[in-house]
């Protein structure tokens, strides 16, 4: 399997591609990385080294894959934070360039716009772009709860109302959505929902809450989803490999007391996740 990862990239810690790329290949994948920025760690530091590329520089890297004539062999692109709209645009033009050469790859689109508590951090008109262009090109994407109630419209105080959410998330385009993180007024305050949607039918796994707060665990979801979907072609079988590896990884991470998520210590958990949790059909 050969996936096409286009994200961000930090030299320390584990964001963007550099949470999204090894769990990938510890489960066998080729992954071929493209990165839209270079920074020497995430910008939750405060602080940080490094550049943003533009457009024509993500289009050049695929172009010279392109040449490889390997296009036809692409499984899969999976893309992530967008800094901007000209690498937005640059995103779905290879994502229509590889579905040229290869009609059954997927593109799965982690919709990063903002989240619970802290709102929209993504520069303007990517919240647009991502609702106008980005998801309706995807097969799958992998909102959390604040991104789901942008792209739908809908406050989702409920289940009945997620449900509704992801259903007219999907009215745009994409078949499947993974709802990444989810707490209605029927998830026990001590736990956190994930909710998968696929033709009409829906699947929801909970899992313990843990105290901590890292960043890139989004960007390992969404690869690890897209990998697990792509083999089984069932979104309730990928939730529930792709949460147990995630929260075995978080957890490791909490019980260490790390800022940055244990993704090389803590990799076992991709392939042999130590606790499963149940899928349950709502």
């Amino acid at each position: 399997m050969n996936v096409l990862s286009i994200q961000s990239h930090v030299a320390y810690g584990h964001v963007g591609n550099a949470s999204a790329v090894f769990p990938m290949q510890r489960l066998g994948v080729e992954v071929w990385a493209v990165h839209t920025v270079q920074f020497s760690n995430h910008t939750g530091y405060g602080a940080w080294r490094g550049r943003v590329f533009d457009g024509p520089a993500i289009e050049e890297l695929v172009e010279g894959i392109a040449e490889r004539g390997v296009l036809p062999t692409c499984d899969g692109v999976l893309s992530g934070y967008m800094g901007s709209a000209d690498i937005g645009t640059a995103i779905l033009r290879a994502v229509a360039r590889v579905r040229a050469a290869n009609p059954a790859a997927l593109y799965c689109c982690d919709p990063v716009i903002g989240d619970v508590g802290r709102g929209v951090f993504v520069r303007p008109g990517i919240p647009e772009f991502m609702r106008d262009h980005a998801v309706p090109a995807a097969d799958l994407i992998t909102p959390n709860q604040f991104e789901l109630d942008y792209l739908s419209g809908i406050e989702t105080r409920t289940l009945a109302d997620a449900k509704a959410a992801v259903a007219a998330v999907q009215a745009s385009g994409p078949k499947v959505v993974l709802v990444t993180s989810l707490h209605t007024r029927e998830t026990p305050d001590d736990s956190i929902d994930m909710l998968a949607g696929e033709g009409g039918r829906f699947w929801r796994l909970r899992t313990p809450r843990l105290s901590l707060s890292v960043n890139g665990a989004g960007d390992a979801t969404a690869a690890l989803f897209l990998v697990h979907y792509a083999r089984t072609r069932s979104a309730g079988e990928a939730l529930g490999a792709a949460a147990a590896s995630i929260y075995g990884l978080l957890r490791r991470t909490a019980e260490a007391g790390a800022r940055e998520i244990l993704t090389v210590a803590a990799q076992d958990e991709f392939v042999a996740p130590s606790r499963t949790f149940p899928v349950e059909a709502v």
